[in-house]
Order: structure tokens, then sequence, then C-alpha cells
């Protein structure tokens, strides 16, 4: 099962993704998560020890301009670069959780940064394709990279918002890239849900039913300003990662 996870920035996706990657380690899973924002918080969110030592790739300009055989001057680059001793060599491992920080190229000198983007796209790919465990990948906010392709391998996209009409404005933009790329399946989940008015006004406007609600949990909120991996919580969820993963489980 491989899950990509997307949403307009500030809805809660990279918890969500934390939370659904604990449940799935308790239950006896092998779980492989991806960072690709180009804000990547998913080690500290998971609890990931020395994480001021983390470096992404996408930050290792000399590499990924060395994989991709780009010279200067030279708009050539390598098509097929070299990809499976960075899968090796650049992956975290605790408690189970396999964790693989590729963040996102924003610049790049001459203002293009497509060598090094096409080296982080055939990582992502690679491991989305030939990964033998649970793949969560934690995607950037809004909708630019599914018009890049970057969740291509991915068994299903899931939509987190919040209920507010902003965040459902983004919600609706990014299914309605993700039904044009043919994700085979694109779910929403409901996050911040205090009573029945916000879960009746979320499946009004987005015309369905999500999946499952998060609700506003002072628990997370506590944690986060406390800088407590949310992935310990015992509190303050329900149940809702376990409902979750019986949802996806029910649509295989």
């Amino acid at each position: 099962m491989k899950i990509a996870i997307s949403g307009k920035g500030g809805v809660g996706k990279t918890t969500i993704m934390a939370l659904l990657a604990g449940e799935l380690q308790k239950q006896g899973q092998k779980v492989l998560v991806i960072d690709a924002d180009p804000s990547p918080h998913m080690a500290e969110t998971l609890g990931i020890k020395d994480t001021e030592q983390i470096k992404p790739i996408a930050e290792m300009g000399a590499l990924l301009a060395e994989r991709a055989g780009k010279t200067a001057g030279s708009p050539f680059y390598n098509l097929n670069p070299e990809v499976n001793d960075l899968l090796r060599d650049f992956m975290l491992e605790q408690d189970g959780i396999r964790l693989m920080i590729l963040g996102a190229v924003q610049t790049a000198e001459g203002g293009c940064a497509c060598p090094e983007n096409h080296v982080l796209r055939k990582m992502l790919k690679k491991m989305l394709l030939t990964a033998d465990e649970v793949v969560l990948l934690d995607m950037e906010a809004g909708v630019e990279h599914l018009g890049r392709g970057t969740v291509a391998g991915a068994d299903c996209l899931l939509i987190v918002t919040i209920p507010s009409r902003s965040g459902i404005r983004t919600a609706l933009k990014i299914k309605k890239m993700a039904d044009d790329v043919k994700i085979p399946r694109v779910c929403f989940i409901g996050n911040l849900v205090r009573d029945q008015d916000d879960k009746n006004f979320l499946e009004q406007e987005l015309g369905e039913r999500p999946l499952v609600f998060f609700p506003d949990s002072q628990a997370v909120r506590r944690a986060e300003r406390t800088e407590q991996p949310i992935i310990t919580l015992q509190e303050g969820i329900e149940e809702v990662p376990k409902q979750l993963i019986k949802q996806l489980l029910a649509k295989d």
C-alpha cells in the first residue's frame, strides 16, 4: 500500500501521517515514511533523534547535480541517474519505522532546477514502485506537486482539509488534479473537527463524506508546542488512526 497525503498548508497533514505511521507500526506493519515537503519536519513529529544533523537530500546541490550529470553551461543532463545507493545511505530507522527526507529543490543558479528535481523524482518513483512495506508520502502543501507528477505510483491520495472555505477550495483543486492524473483512489480526511456542525459542513462542501474526522485535539496541540513526538500520543485522537486504516483496507 502506497499512500500520499496533501492539503492546504497548516491543515495538519504531517501530524496525521505520523499518527498513521505509528498505528501501522503498532499493528506489525513495516513502514517507510517519505518526507517530500520543502520544509520537512516529519523527523521531529516521529521523534527521530538528532534531527539537527539531518539534511534533506534536496539541499545537497552538488550531489544531485553530479548524479544528474549536469555540467556548467550545458542544457543536457542524465535522464537515468543512479539512485540505489542514495536510497540505502540516506535512510533513517527508529522503532521499526524508516524515514527518507527528500525535501524539495526550491531554487537553482540560472533559475532552473530541472536536473536536481529529476534525481529527486527518480528516487521517489523508485521507492514508491519497489518498496516492500507500507509507504507513506508526505507531500508539499498545495497543488503544484500533482502537476509535476511526483505522486506517480501512489495507490491512494489522502487530501486533508479543515472546516474552512479556503481549506476546502484547495482540497477540491487537489482532487480535480488527482483525478486528472488518474491516481487510483482519492479520499478526503477532515481535521480539527470540533462538532457535528463541522462534520456536516465538510460533507456538504466537499460533496462527499470524508473517510474519517480527526478531532481538534488539545493533546495534539500541546505535544506540538512542547516538541513531544506526535507518534507517542495516547489521548486526544480517540480511535481515528485505527478507523482510517480500517477504511483504507476495506477499499482495497
